[in-house]
């Protein structure tokens, strides 16, 4: 039998910012985080998640 297994790992990291309320905060990651202000590694890493996304017969 044959498995197709998804691999899906979590780099995390928490980082301080100033802003007037939460919106503005998350707004202000997100922007840094695609202007790669904030790059994730290995050093991140978080935790990892193995998953059977499909199960073929091999007949």
């Amino acid at each position: 039998m044959k498995f197709k297994v998804d691999i899906s790992e979590i780099l995390k990291a928490t980082i301080d910012i100033e802003a007037d309320n939460e919106n503005e905060a998350i707004g202000m990651a997100k922007q840094m985080y695609n202007n790669s202000d904030i790059v994730l590694s290995a050093d991140n890493f978080e935790d990892v998640k193995f998953t059977i996304m499909e199960e073929n017969d091999d007949n």
